[in-house]
C-alpha cells in the first residue's frame, strides 16, 4: 500500500502544461508541413494541366 500511495505522490513525470506545449509544437510543425506540400502539390498540378492544355490535339478522321 505504501508503494501505491508514493507513486501517486511522485512528481518527476511529466506534467500537464509540458504536454500541452509539446502538443502545441508537434501541431505547428504539422500545419506547416501540410501547408507546405499543399501548395507543392497544386503548383505540379497545375504545371501538368497547363502541359496538357498546350498540345494540340486534333483526332484522326
Amino acid at each position: 500500500m505504501n508503494k501505491i500511495v508514493a507513486f501517486l505522490k511522485d512528481d518527476s513525470g511529466a506534467s500537464a502544461a509540458e504536454y500541452a506545449l509539446i502538443l502545441a509544437i508537434v501541431g505547428s510543425g504539422l500545419a506547416l508541413a501540410a501547408t507546405t506540400l499543399g501548395n507543392s502539390i497544386g503548383t505540379a498540378l497545375g504545371k501538368a494541366g497547363n502541359a496538357i492544355n498546350a498540345v494540340n490535339y486534333t483526332p484522326a478522321s
